[in-house]
């Protein structure tokens, strides 16, 4: 056994029930399950139909291999698309004022003020405390900004990583941050059919799992915490702390289309009374 396979089984020893090895996965049936479970809460759930020619377009006036070939070249169908769903749930505009949340090297800032004329702002905690020119340091939950600041913010397969309450704490949040009109996108919104974390054992040693989560350990995953809500914890601790701003889930219909390697298979969008919804493709 390898010194890298003793650390893993070590641990994963060490994490508390209930757990089980592997990733979170979707058994057949599982998205339609979620969705309706999800209906029956009282949450507005539509379908969503990528126009795959539509997102082609977006991706080559992106220029993602040309202008950002390091970014994610293992998994560029599904990061470009993720970006190209956000831009449309949130119908981005020129007088958008948009913040990319945990951004940390996403090209999403350059990508949106190019395509769509929008000011840009990148967020992220690993960034140097405070706001300087185009970046916002600090914790997404405590933003060094001043109320109504955005009028849109993207959140692209980062809010999974959102530790403890940081989840609910960034929700209220936003609130503050959103003007009137205002709207955020989470993509993907990982769901399961329970309320899940997955982990890398290795990684996980100061994670502070909640009580009542399965955790999922995947082996070699690289990632310390990815949240997949059930429908009953999307709504305690999202929908619930929404306050006036209004939540709807997108069921991503199509993904495969785009690309056998997509898996975004549901999209979140917050929104403050007055937003106009998403734009045709």
């Amino acid at each position: 056994m390898t010194r890298h396979a003793v650390s893993a089984e070590r641990a994963w020893a060490a994490i508390r029930e209930p757990k089980k090895t592997g990733g979170v996965w979707y058994p057949p049936g599982s998205e339609e399950r979620i969705a309706r479970r999800l209906e029956a809460l009282g949450v507005d759930v539509r379908p969503y139909t990528i126009d795959v020619a539509d997102y082609r377009r977006f991706a080559r006036a992106a220029r993602y291999e040309a202008d950002f070939p390091d970014y994610y070249a293992f998994n560029r169908a599904e990061k470009s698309l993720e970006h190209y769903l956000a831009a449309r749930l949130l119908a981005l505009g020129a007088d958008d004022v948009y913040v990319d949340i945990a951004s940390e090297h996403s090209p999403v800032p350059q990508i949106y003020q190019k395509l769509f004329g929008v000011r840009a702002y990148r967020q992220d905690i690993a960034y140097p405390p405070g706001l300087r020119r185009d970046t916002i340091g600090g914790d997404a939950a405590h933003m060094p900004v001043p109320d109504g600041f955005a009028t849109r913010m993207g959140l692209h397969c980062s809010f999974e990583h959102f530790e403890g309450d940081s989840d609910v704490g960034f929700v209220r949040e936003a609130e503050r941050v959103l003007r009137p009109g205002g709207a955020l996108c989470v993509v993907p919104l990982y769901m399961a059919e329970e309320y899940a974390i997955q982990t890398d054992p290795t990684m996980a040693a100061s994670v502070g799992f909640e009580p009542d989560a399965v955790v999922y350990g995947a082996d070699g995953w690289g990632n310390r915490h990815g949240r997949f809500y059930d429908p009953e914890h999307l709504v305690s601790r999202v929908l619930r702390g929404a306050g006036a701003m209004a939540v709807r889930v997108h069921a991503i219909t199509n993904a495969h289309e785009v690309d056998p390697s997509c898996y975004v298979r549901f999209a979140m969008v917050i929104a403050k009374p007055g937003f106009a919804g998403a734009r045709p493709a």
